[in-house]
């Protein structure tokens, strides 16, 4: 399991204002404040055509979004691809924050900028995780 350390968006979640970072001697804990429930990093690879339709499935209102993900299902991650979600998210699953970046030029560039979503939002994003 990734740390929070070898995230492209790790100061961008750390700046956020209802996340706590617990540095100890071995260990970094990520804590979503409001509820005290720890978070967990994951990231996900796509291959480009999985890639292009979470970009766009991102780029959508939450709405849209759920009524897509019924009509065609979530995008299939791959073991190696051009597309890389970094998410993390509350065990209690009351926050979410992910950013999508692309393999381009031997280096992943930031497809979008980092998103934060708290509350009943999250159940929508992580659908498509």
């Amino acid at each position: 399991m990734p740390s929070i350390k070898s995230l492209e968006m790790a100061a961008a979640v750390s700046a956020y204002k209802n996340v706590t970072i617990k540095k100890s001697l071995f260990t970094t804990k990520v804590i979503y404040t409001p509820t005290q429930s720890p978070v967990k990093v994951s990231v996900q690879e796509y291959n480009p055509s999985e890639g292009e339709r979470l970009e766009r499935l991102l780029n959508m209102p939450l709405d849209k979004m759920t009524a897509e993900l019924k009509q065609k299902g979530k995008p299939a991650s791959a073991q190696i691809g051009h597309y890389r979600l970094e998410i993390c998210l509350s065990e209690d699953r009351q926050f979410c924050a992910l950013q999508l970046f692309r393999f381009v030029d031997f280096k992943n560039s930031a497809v979008i900028e980092p998103r934060f979503y708290e509350g009943n939002d999250v159940e929508t994003i992580t659908q498509i995780l």
